[in-house]
């Protein structure tokens, strides 16, 4: 196992940075994943503004959604000026990011349809892991210029995979805001494409397209936040199949959570 590590992997610094960013993004990440599974805490946008939500700070969800987006899309275009030079796989790696928060902001202005109001401080909280996140995956990939590049290259392969899990995910959008018609607010259990198998095709898609960056960063540290992203995407997509259970009595109970088949 520890040969096919490093025959994938960058040999990346001794970098304190790098291994406490890890450590919290795994951290952060199990917990939200934990607190949405179990009903806990759910961050409080989509199909979770509930009435305890009342009582915050609100906004209109597709500001919030523009709030969420916007910093890390900012932050991928200045890595172009400010590491002009970082090669092939830096700029692939950039790009594909890049790529990801401009279709999630064009999902928002032009294909979602929201009905309702999202917590100013899910906002936030969103908008500063995506921030954080992404732009400590992109340093760390300009800190492994000059290291020795890893044996099996995989950048052009991961490229692929990413395309695959973006274009399934827009797909899924797509479906859900065609369920929704003008001016209607409520929800109705989404048919079409995996969401017969899954009630959350959207985030598998999503989880495929962070895959498709750790194969194009191969830093360890890319694979963690890959790791991260499934954890609050699957406790993410297990609260929201209970929260179809509790609404509709038709939903089918062979539509998994996330998982065709399994979960």
């Amino acid at each position: 196992m520890a040969q096919i590590f490093r025959e994938i992997l960058f040999q990346e610094p001794n970098s304190i940075f790098i291994k406490v960013m890890m450590m919290m993004n795994l951290i952060f990440s199990a917990i939200l994943g934990y607190s949405e599974g179990s009903g806990k805490q759910n961050l409080e946008y989509s199909k979770f503004w509930n009435l305890k939500s009342q009582e915050k700070a609100k906004i209109p969800s597709k500001i919030g959604m523009i709030i969420a987006y916007t910093p890390s899309l900012i932050a991928c275009l200045s890595f172009f000026w400010i590491f002009p030079n970082g090669g092939i796989r830096f700029f692939m790696l950039n790009f594909a990011i890049t790529i990801h928060f401009f279709k999630r902001l064009l999902e928002v202005l032009f294909v979602h349809k929201y009905g309702g109001a999202m917590a100013m401080n899910s906002a936030i909280t969103i908008s500063s892991s995506y921030f954080i996140a992404f732009s400590s995956l992109i340093y760390i990939q300009h800190l492994t210029k000059g290291s020795i590049e890893p044996i099996i290259d995989l950048k052009y392969f991961g490229f692929i995979v990413f395309l695959v899990g973006i274009i399934g995910n827009f797909y899924h959008h797509f479906i859900l805001s065609k369920m929704r018609e003008k001016g209607e607010s409520g929800y109705k259990i989404p048919k079409g494409g995996l969401f017969n198998l899954v009630i959350c095709p959207h985030y598998l898609f999503e989880i495929v397209t962070f895959f498709g960056f750790s194969l194009i960063s191969q830093t360890l540290f890319s694979f963690s936040s890959t790791i991260g992203t499934l954890f609050y995407l699957m406790g993410r997509s297990y609260a929201t199949r209970k929260w179809y259970l509790s609404k509709f009595e038709d939903f089918p109970r062979n539509v998994k959570a996330l998982i065709p088949f399994v979960i």
